[in-house]
């Protein structure tokens, strides 16, 4: 039987440093590492631990003998509890100085590289109200703040729309309010609950997988466009129609109403029917006279701001002059392809999912864009040979893949390719950091720029130019 852990205390510690995934650091008095998830670099406290491993401990802080410098009034009564944002208690001027370095630290400490133009961080314009989509989830069972368990009054009302707390995936915490996303997003999502737990619409049960109301999804374009989504767990016409029709009544400046019928144990949708009930069954995005056509699977970046400064770095490092073959790999719905198409001779797109090649070409044909092919398929598979002589040799390569980085057969792909030039964009530098170490024997790094893409979170955008060595 496995003997259960004693947790430790350890009196006034000093917070040293930020880690990964929006922990800090602090050192131990036997010099072990302290994984710390409430507390703030400068920061003095008494830490308990609650994991202990080899070679550090996690723990959490209970008491500040000091407080940081560093630290912020987070604007969010949900912080802490909601997973959404980790750094509202630290300074936005100390947010982008903790991701430049962990940028740096990657590249250096995992990929073993040398960077000889660390470019200072771009930060968002917006701190707070800056993406574009948002999903929650309806609970019957909400997660219960302490007092209310401590509590011998009866719990009324245990529905949530929310989101889930970090770590339990069948706990909603109910929202009252969220600085993420900009109006109407709060609005519609409290009146969705208020008018659901009036007409005793019955929410979902993750456990159970009972109840009717299961997510909710809202997404808003920069042109003033609004997109609703529900998700039902079964067809019951009248209590859909129900809700539906207020929400139509309750919110006209909603120009896509659609809903899914989702009888399968998770919630991605990208395997479901999306029924259209008002409006259209896409949202519009623009940018630099570009038309994007945003239906509910499509993926378009998150801070619609930041995406236009991430692709101008893009387009910058590539150094397109009008005659350069560009393949576009982990294309998406080619935003990238078509914001750097009028400066190339050919943009080819590579992507695996469908639904988002077709979405490019539809895009690219709304766009009057006639330089850019998309293809379908795996990345390691599908960007072969064949493709190269079909298309021809890229001078530039743009890769931008998912956290877990590139596949080794693409690497090795690439580099039997050896085009010119290397743009890889990246949103977890640590795989990034793995996959340039492969390729550093053939290619050198030229300068390298983070962007900050989600301000109060840990999270940071990457974007590396490599060139050819003896090219």
């Amino acid at each position: 039987m496995r003997k259960k852990y004693q947790r430790q205390v350890f009196e006034e510690i000093e917070v040293i440093d930020a880690g990964a995934k929006g922990k800090t650091i602090a050192k131990a008095p036997d010099g072990r590492v302290i994984f710390i998830k409430n507390a703030v670099p400068g920061d003095v406290v008494t830490v308990q631990t609650t994991k202990k491993r080899k070679a550090y401990f996690e723990g959490i802080a209970t008491h500040f003998h000091k407080y940081s410098d560093k630290r912020e009034i987070p604007k969010c009564k949900h912080f802490e509890l909601c997973g959404g944002c980790k750094w509202q208690n630290m300074t936005y001027e100390n947010q982008l100085y903790y991701k430049q370095r962990e940028v740096e630290n990657n590249l250096k400490r995992i990929g073993h590289l040398e960077i000889p133009d660390l470019l200072p961080i771009l930060g968002s314009k917006n701190h707070y109200y800056y993406r574009n989509k948002m999903e929650f989830s309806f609970s019957d069972s909400r997660w219960l703040y302490p007092d209310e368990l401590r509590s011998e009054e009866p719990i009324s009302d245990k529905n949530a729309l929310g989101l889930h707390i970090p770590g339990m995936w069948d706990k909603i915490l109910d929202l009252e309010e969220c600085h993420l996303q900009p109006p109407p997003s709060n609005a519609i999502r409290l009146e969705i609950k208020r008018f659901a737990v009036q007409h005793e619409i019955p929410f979902f049960s993750p456990k159970t997988q009972q109840g009717l109301l299961r997510t909710l999804m809202i997404r808003t374009s920069s042109n003033g466009e609004v997109m609703v989504l529900i998700q039902f767990a079964k067809d019951n016409r009248e209590l859909r129609e129900l809700i539906l029709n207020h929400i139509t009544t309750a919110f006209p400046e909603i120009t896509s109403l659609l809903y899914v019928i989702n009888q399968k144990q998770n919630d991605t949708i990208y395997d479901q029917d999306v029924i259209c009930y008002r409006g259209n069954d896409h949202i519009w995005e623009e940018m630099e006279g570009l038309r994007f056509k945003i239906d509910a699977k499509s993926f378009y970046q998150t801070n619609s701001e930041q995406a236009h400064e991430l692709y101008t770095v893009v387009s910058d490092f590539a150094g397109l002059t009008g005659s350069e073959i560009v393949y576009d790999l982990y294309t998406g719905t080619g935003t990238i392809a078509q914001f750097i198409a009028k400066q190339a001779q050919k943009v080819v797109g590579i992507e695996a999912i469908p639904e988002a090649v077709e979405a490019a070409t539809s895009n690219a044909l709304v766009n009057k864009i006639e330089n850019t092919y998309f293809i379908v398929g795996d990345m390691k598979s599908v960007f072969n040979e064949e493709i190269i002589r079909k298309h021809g040799i890229p001078d530039v390569v743009i890769t931008d893949p998912p956290r877990d980085g590139m596949h080794k057969d693409v690497v090795q792909q690439l580099l039997k390719v050896a085009p010119k030039r290397l743009v890889y964009v990246s949103c977890n530098s640590a795989t990034q950091a793995r996959d340039l170490a492969m390729m550093k024997d053939d290619y050198h790094i030229v300068k390298v720029q983070p962007v900050d893409m989600f301000p109060q979170t840990h999270h940071v955008e990457n974007v590396v130019l490599l060139e050819k060595r003896n090219a």
